[in-house]
């Protein structure tokens, strides 16, 4: 990744301050048994444009990853990350920003997605403040999350250099993503090839885009699902990928939805792309760890290390 540095914090127009995260059901934060250095600050203006921030202790700017939560666009909260993933990018110098989007059924396709696109661009900008290396940065989630953190992968950079406003001059490139249980399209059309008829039918895609199940057919929804899916931005300069997919391999068709939309179909294809392009793309699977109950945090190693590897090369 090559991009230059622009900003000065002194020209930000959007200033860190405090927000109430929404509450209920599994969209409740949690407690942080490690906290932030910086929390709930605001890098938009809805009240889910927040983010949480632990800075590595380092003399020089450090590398960051970026956290994008799941639930299917419709759930789930940036105090979600696991514990364990967290300590130990703290411990190999990379610091560690968890955010907030709008969820779908608040604001659909495109909201998601550029308001992790936004935080992204925010944290560059104070990255000189925050002690943060804007050309090392890696983004993380799962399901919705790594969804999300491989369309912001793929898609061509997102940055305005006309723009009035500094954040949205920032570079939207990512070194590297590493991602669990991920989707690599929400198009019906294309889960119903890959798994099955029920998994394309999973609510979460609609509302994704903001259309009722009966009009996923419409030539509007159909627009929408391709510009969703992060599969249709894969080129030659896409950053290197690390997968990890809880769901064991089965015959199709799934089980159920969650065996659907959280398969290891997806990984597999889109790792057969990304050899034909020369970029290394790992998909590791339930049944490589000797022991099931610590497959998590086995993955979890082996993605910082993807990290470790791929900012080295900067």
């Amino acid at each position: 990744m090559r991009f230059t540095f622009l900003l000065s914090v002194t020209a930000l127009t959007v200033c860190a301050q405090t927000a109430t995260p929404p509450k209920g059901g599994n969209r409740t934060p949690r407690e942080y048994t490690h906290k932030p250095d910086m929390a709930n600050v605001a890098y938009g203006p809805h009240e889910r444009n927040v983010l949480d921030l632990w800075k590595a202790k380092s003399d020089r700017p450090t590398p960051l990853v970026v956290h994008i939560h799941g639930g299917g666009f419709t759930a789930g909260d940036k105090t979600y990350i696991a514990p364990g993933f967290l300590e130990l990018c703290l411990e190999k110098g990379i610091s560690v920003a968890t955010i907030n989007y709008r969820y779908s059924s608040q604001a659909p396709y495109p909201a998601p997605y550029m308001d992790s696109v936004r935080a992204l661009q925010f944290l560059r900008a104070h990255a000189k403040e925050w002690n943060l290396n804007p050309k090392l940065v890696a983004a993380t989630g799962g399901s919705a999350g790594a969804g999300i953190s491989l369309w912001i992968g793929f898609h061509p950079d997102l940055a305005d250099p006309s723009s009035d406003d500094p954040v949205k001059r920032q570079s939207t490139r990512l070194t590297v993503v590493g991602v669990t249980n991920a989707q690599i399209s929400y198009d019906p059309h294309f889960i119903a090839k890959l798994t099955d008829d029920a998994t394309s039918r999973h609510p979460a895609l609609t509302t994704l885009v903001g259309v009722k199940p009966e009009e996923r057919e419409s030539e509007k929804a159909r627009k929408l699902f391709e510009e969703s899916a992060p599969i249709n931005y894969l080129s030659g300069d896409a950053p290197p990928v690390f997968m990890f997919y809880s769901i064991p391999m089965k015959p199709l068709p799934p089980a159920n939805l969650n065996e659907g939309i959280h398969n290891p179909r997806y990984g597999l294809y889109l790792k057969e792309k990304m050899d034909k392009l020369g970029i290394e793309c790992v998909v590791h699977q339930l049944a490589e760890y000797p022991e099931a109950g610590k497959a998590n945090a086995q993955a979890n190693v082996q993605m910082v290390e993807f990290f470790q590897k791929y900012f080295a090369r900067q």
